[in-house]
C-alpha cells in the first residue's frame, strides 16, 4: 500500500481496536488521531464535513478516501494477506462472522461496556436502563454461541486465524468490563489465549 493510511480513533473502543490489531497482524503501519468521544470531537462541524458525515469513529483514511465501518476498514488492511480465506465458502463464512459480530455481539457488549465504563448507569435515560436486562441476555447468548462453535476447533473459520477472530476478539476480550463473566466459555477463553500470543499481538492499550 503506498497510500498513507491514518485512522480516526478513540483507542478504547473495541471498533477502533480491531483496525489497528489488523494492520499489526499484517504488518501494515497506521497513523493514529485520537478523537475524545465524550467531548463531541466526532460531531464538529470540521470532522462531520472531513471525515464521516455520521460522526462515528473508526474511520480509516486512505490518501484523500476515507472507509467509515471498522469491519470494512479491517477488510481493507487485510485484502491479499492470510486473514481472508482463499476459499470462496470460508470467505463468505468469514463474512457470516464478522455480520454477526455487528449485529448480535456488538450492540449487547459494547454498548453495556460504554454505559458502564464512560456513560455511567446513574446517567442513563429510563428507556436505556430498560434496555440493560435485554442486552445482558443477548450478549451472553452471543458468547454462548461463540464457546459453542469453538468446542473442537481453534479458530471461527477454517484451520488458521481470520479476520472473523480479529473483529470477534475487539470487544469479547474487554467484555469484563461489562460485568459479563468470561470464566463460564472456557472455550472462548482458550480462544483468545492463542490470539494474544500471536507473534503480532497488539494489546489494545499499546
Amino acid at each position: 500500500m503506498t497510500e498513507k493510511l491514518v485512522l480516526h480513533e478513540f483507542s478504547l473502543s473495541g471498533n477502533c481496536y480491531k483496525v489497528r490489531l489488523t494492520a499489526a497482524l499484517v504488518g501494515i503501519e497506521l497513523e493514529r488521531r485520537e478523537y475524545d468521544l465524550m467531548k463531541g470531537e466526532t460531531r464538529t462541524p470540521e470532522f462531520l464535513a472531513t471525515v464521516s458525515a455520521n460522526g462515528r469513529i473508526p474511520v480509516l483514511q486512505v490518501g484523500d478516501r476515507f472507509i467509515p465501518e471498522s469491519d470494512a476498514a479491517c477488510h481493507y488492511l487485510a485484502d491479499g494477506s492470510k486473514l481472508i480465506p482463499a476459499d470462496r465458502f470460508d470467505h463468505a463464512d468469514m463474512l457470516r462472522w464478522m455480520f454477526w459480530e455487528q449485529y448480535n455481539h456488538e450492540p449487547n457488549i459494547a454498548t453495556l461496556r460504554f454505559w458502564m465504563r464512560w456513560a455511567g448507569l446513574d446517567k442513563l435515560t429510563e428507556a436505556q436502563r430498560l434496555q440493560i436486562p435485554p442486552k445482558r441476555q443477548a450478549g451472553n447468548a452471543a458468547l454462548r454461541l461463540m464457546d459453542d462453535h469453538l468446542k473442537g476447533r481453534d479458530w471461527f473459520v477454517g484451520d488458521a486465524i481470520g479476520l472473523a477472530d480479529v473483529c470477534l476478539f475487539a470487544y469479547t476480550h474487554v467484555a469484563d468490563e461489562a460485568d459479563f463473566d468470561l470464566e463460564l466459555y472456557p472455550e472462548v477463553i482458550r480462544w483468545m489465549e492463542q490470539i494474544m500470543t500471536l507473534p503480532n499481538f497488539l494489546p489494545m492499550e499499546a
